[in-house]
């Protein structure tokens, strides 16, 4: 054997197969369904990965309003923002941000999970967070599964 019998593939957008998963967060706890939505999100779970391409899936939450906090984590962990102005730091109490919108939960534990850089944008965009159980991705066919069986 004179030459090397394998080699290492590595994908690129041509040669990525991107699915569309649908994700029911009914009774999940928060982190721990962002966690893996975001190894969704990256493409870790795949037999290709590769670091530096959008080689993940597209997934769509739905059920967004039913996901728990555990411990104190609803009066207790605060979101922080800065206006840009002096004195402009503002925040509000996970409670508060459930109210005004609970599908923003979601998305910024999400978003937190993936990469700061412009791969990190590109791979927040297939996110697709719903507060109901009707969501406007029927046309991709998404594929159901149980987030429990992931690893």
């Amino acid at each position: 054997m004179n030459t090397l019998s394998y080699k290492t593939v590595s994908a690129n957008k041509a040669t990525v197969n991107k699915e569309w998963v649908l994700v029911d967060a009914d009774g999940q706890t928060l982190g721990r369904l962002a966690s893996k939505i975001a190894k969704l999100i990256r493409g870790k779970h795949k037999p290709n990965f590769t670091p530096h391409v959008d080689c993940g899936d597209n997934v769509v939450v739905i059920n967004a309003e039913k996901i728990n906090l555990t411990g104190k984590k609803w009066t207790d962990k605060s979101y922080i923002r800065h206006t840009g102005y002096p004195g402009g730091q503002r925040s509000l109490t996970a409670t508060e941000m459930f109210e005004k919108d609970p599908t923003r939960l979601v998305e910024k534990a999400v978003k937190g999970m993936l990469p700061k850089n412009i791969l990190g944008s590109a791979l927040f965009r297939n996110l697709y967070v719903y507060a109901g159980t009707e969501h406007k991705h029927d046309a991709q066919s998404p594929k159901a599964i149980n987030l429990n069986d992931l690893k």
